[in-house]
């Protein structure tokens, strides 16, 4: 099982509705998660605050899948 899916699964989320999460199409998501389609930049920022994970996970850079602290919002402005 991919990492992408295992924190799908972990999350109880189905492909449907990582795609209402994302507004990737559910089979392209499934062609991510599978590894027959290789995800945009911008897919895998969806992805990964779908699954509150960090695109280095996504990317395979780190086995940590724990999120990188975000920014608020009101001080990037």
């Amino acid at each position: 099982m991919t990492p992408m899916r295992r924190l799908r699964k972990e999350r109880n989320y189905s492909q449907v509705k990582m795609q209402m999460l994302t507004g990737i199409d559910q089979s392209d998501y499934s062609k991510i998660e599978t590894g027959r389609r290789n995800m945009t930049f911008e897919q895998c920022r969806r992805i990964a605050l779908a699954l509150d994970t960090s695109m280095d996970f996504l990317a395979g850079l780190t086995d940590d899948p724990a999120p990188y602290p975000r920014k608020d919002a009101a001080r990037s402005r």
